[in-house]
């Protein structure tokens, strides 16, 4: 997908430009709200800072940057949320499960998601190209890109015929991406038995549920599900369940496959428009990018313990 060229136009998002705020003294202020922990995100927090840096934004002299993380646990959105509004923070960065609260709190912060799946589908922005409103971003396609995902697991193991798919199921796009798994499994004749979860205490119970009766399982992407990689792997590996995540991280960490946008590259793009923002302009006018990189990742490790190293998707551009 070729990345779209847009203009911005003047005018402060907020009263006062946060530029304005710097020369006076009082350093602008990023919050920014990971929606998962240090491990499983700390690469795309990253990945922002070093891009704001390249646009002369440093932390300490130039912007102030306050980190809060929810460790998958939606019932902190609110009360990282309402920190940021009370100290009047300059702009938001987080990923989509996080955008409803945030949106609920303030209609005047300006919002920024490094990651969503279906921004328009969920009412976050009008369209892609007019998002409106203070929240703009980054689209992750997570549910378009559910029958390749489907299609890479079964190229990699041809002879699996029965799968489980696990989703947050209180989280809409997760709940998308589902049912788009579901149907690209059912258009190549898979058994598919859906696996939803709402808490991390569900996991191990639906491991329990759906042992000894699906032979791969497909996890969607959600603050949950990656927050909870370690455990969701381990039991994979001890029921020797070959597993397409969620994020490459999910594959370093144990997973077997991963396909999908580079999410640190969207983090880093994020800070394009933390930059475009505190000089002046209007997330209402800045355009929903989306994902120009991905990644087909193999945990060859993972690969090899389930006995899966003897062939490998055709198009795979990066095996760690």
């Amino acid at each position: 997908m070729r990345r779209r060229e847009f203009i911005l136009y003047g005018g402060a998002a907020i009263a006062l430009p946060a530029v304005a705020k710097a020369q006076s003294g009082k350093l602008p202020t990023l919050g920014f709200l990971g929606t998962g922990t240090p491990q499983t995100q700390g690469m795309w927090l990253a990945a922002l800072v070093q891009r704001l840096r390249e646009l002369n934004w440093s932390e300490g002299h130039t912007i102030a940057i306050d980190v809060r993380w929810a460790e998958g646990r939606p019932e902190r959105y609110a009360e990282i949320t309402a920190d940021f509004v009370k100290r009047k923070v300059d702009v938001i960065v987080t990923s989509g499960s996080a955008v409803p609260t945030l949106m609920q709190a303030t209609s005047v912060i300006p919002i920024v998601f490094g990651i969503e799946g279906d921004p328009v589908g969920r009412g976050i922005v009008a369209s892609l190209a007019r998002p409106g409103g203070n929240v703009t971003g980054l689209s992750a396609l997570s549910a378009e890109l559910a029958g390749k995902r489907i299609e890479l697991l079964r190229e990699l193991i041809p002879q699996f015929r029965r799968l489980a798919v696990m989703n947050n199921a209180d989280h809409p796009s997760a709940v998308q991406e589902a049912k788009e798994a579901q149907a690209a499994a059912d258009k190549l004749g898979l058994e598919v038995g859906l696996a939803p979860i709402r808490r991390a205490e569900d996991i191990a119970p639906t491991f329990d549920a759906f042992k000894g009766k699906v032979e791969a399982l497909y996890c969607c992407g959600d603050a949950l599900v990656i927050s909870q990689q370690l455990r969701i792997n381990a039991l994979a590996l001890g029921a020797r369940l070959p597993t397409m995540t969620a994020s490459g991280a999910q594959v370093q960490s144990g997973g077997l496959l991963n396909y999908g946008p580079n999410f640190p590259d969207l983090h880093r793009r994020a800070g394009n428009y933390v930059d475009r923002i505190l000089r002046g302009a209007k997330p209402a006018d800045m355009p929903v990018e989306q994902p120009t990189k991905f990644d087909l990742v193999i945990n060859l490790t993972t690969a090899k313990v389930l006995g899966l190293t003897s062939q490998r998707p055709s198009c795979c551009a990066l095996t760690r």
